[in-house]
């Protein structure tokens, strides 16, 4: 009787101490955007002691992209993503403006070299040109 009772007591208590975690329902590659339809809700038991599990909420309130490829039913920690922030350059010809994704690595008088979202590097020329 006192068996069965223990075994009945653990396994209950078994949920209490488990911890709610996302996993990954599909893989994610590099600096792609986490979204809540790509993540599912899972109770671990046990969770490692670097890890600090990213929460539901946070996935739903802000933007966040993988720092790194991240494998299907992987559990989804803070290190693993960053926030998200957009990044443009404005050039201004005249009265035309045109943005451009990416970031200024270098500029001078004649030209400015932006390195896009996808690694790849852009020459633009200040008077419109393209070479």
């Amino acid at each position: 009787m006192i068996l069965k009772l223990s075994f009945i007591i653990l396994f209950l208590t078994t949920n209490v101490f488990a911890v709610n975690v996302l996993i990954s329902k599909s893989s994610i590659g590099f600096e792609q955007k986490i979204k809540a339809s790509k993540l599912r809700l899972v109770n671990v038991p046990v969770l490692k002691k670097a890890c600090i599990p990213l929460t539901l909420n946070q996935v739903q309130n802000n933007e966040y992209i993988s720092t790194h490829y991240i494998n299907k039913n992987s559990i989804i920690c803070q290190k693993d993503v960053k926030e998200y922030k957009k990044e443009s350059v404005i050039f201004k010809f005249g009265g035309l403006e045109i943005e451009k994704k990416g970031k200024i690595i270098y500029e001078n008088e004649e030209f400015i070299r932006i390195k896009k979202e996808d690694g790849q590097i852009e020459k633009i020329y200040k008077d419109g040109r393209l070479q």
